[in-house]
Order: C-alpha cells, then structure tokens, then sequence
C-alpha cells in the first residue's frame, strides 16, 4: 500500500490551526482520501497525559530541556502509536504542532542549544519530516484576544498562553524564520483571513503542493 501524506499546521495561540484542521480533513474526505487530524503535545493517551503536565506548568521550573524531552516523549508515542501506522494504511494525517512548535518554543525562545535540539529531535522523530507545513501567521495581540474569548469560565490560562506579549512576539518572528529557510516545506497563511477563506488559501497550496492523484511511494 502506498505511504498517506504528512500535513502539519504551526502558529501562535489563536491562529485557528484546529479549525483548519477540521476543514482540510472534511475537502479530504470529499476528495475521496481517508484522513486523519491529531494534535501535538497529545494525540494518543500516554501523549495526552504529558500534555496535561507541560500544559499546567509542571515542567517550566525545570528549565527548556526537560520541557523538550517531555515534549519529544509525548511525541515518539505519538508516532509510533498513531503518526506511522496512518501513514502506512495511506491516510493522509493532518497534526495541529509537530516539530516546528519544539524549535520555536524551546529552541528560539527557550534558547536551548541548537546541537542538542538537532539531536535530540533526529533520536524522536527518526527521519518522519512533514510532506507540507502550513504556517498560520497572526499578530499575537489578536491570537491572545481569540484564544481568552474561547476560554471557559473558570478555566486556567495554559503554559504558553500566559507568557508575554513580547514572548509571542518573538514567537511569530520564529516561525516566519522557519518558514524563510525551508520554502520547499512550509507555507504562511494569513490567519486574519475569515476560516473560510483561510481553508480556501491552504486547500490551494495543498492541491498544489501535494496533488490529491499521487500517492508517496
């Protein structure tokens, strides 16, 4: 059988990467593919429960390398239980983060060590790269603004949503970098665009990157 494709959304809090998500896995399925959407940290149960304890802060004392390897842990059972299996059946996986989050919130913004970030993301994801990373870029003022409208009553504000403005900031800048040095891979889409019209821009880019009548062998 032949290999699905791997599609991964990046971008700051707010940007409506789920909601896209959603929408590319329904033209998908319209199309006739079999698809799939996950979610970094999480996607499987044991991801799921290390997402809790990276959410609630429990790893931020520890400083940005034991936060990355809570992250690359959540991640190998991801892969391994989810990411890889799907691929193989010919799904087409559609993942809310993935390894771009890892080098922004730890590498740029964290400034863990550029080698042991290398390093340490080669060991987790063992040559599984992105076939199409779509970058949802958004001024963080608006992304916070949506992100505390969507909040429940009472709900905590999460690790990364309650840092800084000029830690989102910052945040933005690095994922525009990503999206500069590896063109042939990624892809900016204006998050300001109404979700319906942001679906539009990234089905075209996907149609045109990935052609819906070829399979990766």
């Amino acid at each position: 059988m032949s290999r699905g494709r791997f599609i991964t959304l990046e971008g700051g809090e707010g940007a409506g990467k789920s909601t896209l998500a959603r929408a590319l896995s329904e033209r998908l399925a319209a199309a006739g593919l079999e698809p799939r959407t996950t979610r970094e940290p999480g996607g499987s149960p044991k991801a799921e429960a290390i997402r809790e304890m990276i959410l609630a802060g429990q790893a931020r004392d520890y400083g940005p390398f034991a936060e990355a390897l809570m992250f690359s842990a959540a991640r190998i059972d991801h892969i391994d239980s989810l990411i890889r299996p799907a691929l193989s059946r010919g799904e087409w996986v559609i993942c809310d983060r993935f390894i771009d989050s890892t080098r922004v919130y730890q590498g740029v913004l964290g400034k863990l060590d550029k080698a042991v970030l290398a390093e340490l993301e080669a060991v987790t994801i063992s040559g599984l790269m992105p076939d199409l990373t779509l970058i949802l870029d958004l001024d963080p003022e608006i992304g916070l603004a949506r992100a505390a409208k969507r909040r429940q009553p009472g709900e905590a504000v999460d690790r990364f949503e309650g840092e800084t403005l000029a830690f989102h900031r910052n945040l933005r800048q690095a994922y525009l970098d990503i999206a500069s040095a590896e063109p042939q891979r990624c892809a900016v889409l204006d998050a300001t665009l109404p979700p319906e019209a942001l679906a539009d821009a990234a089905w075209h880019i996907l149609r045109e990157r990935l052609p819906l009548d070829h399979r990766a062998s």
